[in-house]
């Protein structure tokens, strides 16, 4: 019985080690395509804001309207600046697990008592 016992694990881990290895596969593929994805992005907004510029300093000179697009993305970089701080001020981390974790000492006190 222990060797069966024994082999069943054995097999158990290989096939945890298995799917654990096409899942982190899968999952550097997404990440990779998802890096990609924002690169694509970011360059799509450089070459908007510059012809932003462009137009607006048909309007007012292109000194101007680079400063324009200039304060427009500092805007928008505070404005996400202050939501993300705001964000991260709500984490409260993972308090019923520490509270759970911190009654395991006086269970095992009990456990002990009863003995």
């Amino acid at each position: 019985m222990t060797q069966d016992l024994s082999l069943l694990m054995r097999q158990e881990i290989e096939l945890a080690k298995a799917e654990l290895k096409e899942s982190a596969s899968r999952a550097g593929k997404g990440a990779g395509m998802m890096g990609g994805a924002g690169y694509a992005a970011l360059m799509a907004v450089f070459f908007l804001s510059v012809a932003l510029w462009w137009g607006i300093g048909q309007l007012i000179g292109l000194g101007w309207s680079a400063l324009v697009v200039a304060l427009l993305w500092a805007v928008i970089a505070a404005a996400l600046f202050l939501t993300g701080r705001n964000q991260l001020k709500e984490v409260k981390g993972a308090p019923r697990t520490a509270e759970t974790l911190g009654k395991i000492p006086d269970a095992l006190k009990r456990n002990e008592e009863n003995r």
